[in-house]
Parts: C-alpha cells; structure tokens; sequence
C-alpha cells in the first residue's frame, strides 16, 4: 500500500491560506503570497528532496486550477524540475464541481472521497498533497494521510485558514527525521501518523515522561 505525504507552508500561528502569491485565495486574506520574503534555497532544496519518489498528485479545485495555470509553462524556468516532476505523473482533483482537466495526466476523482483516495494508495506508492487546505481537512479527519510535512515560518498573521480549521481530530504523531531549519528562520517538520490517540497523565506524577 502507498503512502500520502501532506505538504503545508503555515505560519507560526497555523495560518496556511495563500503562501505562494495574493491571487490564490485572496478573499478576504491581505497577505497573499506571505511564504515568497521567508524562502531561500535551502527551503527549495528540502522541497525537492521531500519530493523524491513521488508518483500521483492528489490536489484540491482551487490548487489543482492554479497549478495547472503555471507548472506547464515552467520547464525551462527557475522551478524546472519541480515542472518536470508535476508535467509528468499523474494528478488527482478532488472537487464537486467540474474542473477543467487541461493538464495532461489529470483525473477527477468520484464523489465518494475516502474510497478514492484508498483506491490511490493501491495504484501508487508515494502520493503528495500540497496546499488544498479544504481537502486536508477530510484527509485529516478520516485519518487518510501517512505523513505530515509542515513547513513553519517565523510570522504571525492572526487571520486567515488555518491547517487545522475543521479537521483536527485526536491523533498521535511521530517526528520522523530531525528538524531542517533555513537561514530565514523556517522549520520543517515531518511527522508519521501513529497508532492510537493521545494519552494523558499527572505532570507531577510518574506518568510525567522521561521519569
């Protein structure tokens, strides 16, 4: 069975609306492409190493429109392996509506989310998530996801969505690899979902941990 690899941009305060530019989701969100002053190349470079072995995308509507606008038309340009990669495996939309599948390789999935996205993981072995926060809420609340990787920059923005808003189930996770940091102060985290849900204990008793 495959893996699905959840990719975010937040904010300190979890906000994870629009980092890549102020035309993505720009209702009622002043800071629209708040990630572009805070990424430097060592952010690029953990980006195209977390992407190694990616075989599908799987993207919301909104995602899914403006990547299919831009990736086709960056195969010579600063981002042109990333280009390669997306121009060449398969995508996924998940979307009620009818998307324009322009994009070679694009596949609308069917209405029942969960089931297509267990059916994904039969098909490929390394399927990326990236953006789509309204997607990432069902994946997070059905617990449809095996890796978290959360990419935290040192701002605080105080409005707009957040990578939790809705989908915040009881989970345990678990820090896969040690932080990589980059010189603008961001921290990637990449977390593995783990079994069971969070316990709880007395801090100043012996469930106090390392004790």
């Amino acid at each position: 069975m495959g893996t699905i690899h959840i990719d975010l941009f937040a904010t300190l305060d979890l906000v994870g609306q629009a980092p890549g530019g102020p035309d993505e989701d720009p209702e009622g969100f002043p800071y629209g492409g708040w990630q572009a002053p805070l990424f430097d190349e060592t952010g690029g470079q953990q980006v195209m190493e977390g992407m190694r072995g990616m075989d599908a995308l799987l993207l919301g509507r909104r995602t899914y429109d403006i990547f299919a606008g831009y990736w086709p038309k960056q195969g010579d340009g600063i981002d042109g392996d990333i280009a390669t990669l997306f121009n060449r495996i398969p995508k996924y939309v998940a979307s009620r509506g009818n998307p324009d599948l322009g994009w070679a390789g694009s596949t609308q999935l069917g209405s029942d989310l969960g089931s297509a996205v267990r059916e994904l993981r039969d098909r490929h072995e390394t399927i990326h998530v990236i953006g789509s926060l309204n997607l990432v809420q069902t994946l997070l609340r059905e617990r449809l996801f095996d890796r978290l990787n959360l990419w935290i920059f040192p701002i605080v923005l105080g409005v707009g969505k957040k990578v939790f808003d809705g989908g915040a189930v009881p989970a345990n996770l678990t820090l896969v690899e040690p932080p990589a940091t980059s010189a603008k102060g961001a921290v990637l985290l990449r977390y593995r979902l783990a079994p069971g849900t969070p316990g709880t204990g007395d801090m100043t008793g012996e469930d106090r941990g390392g004790q």
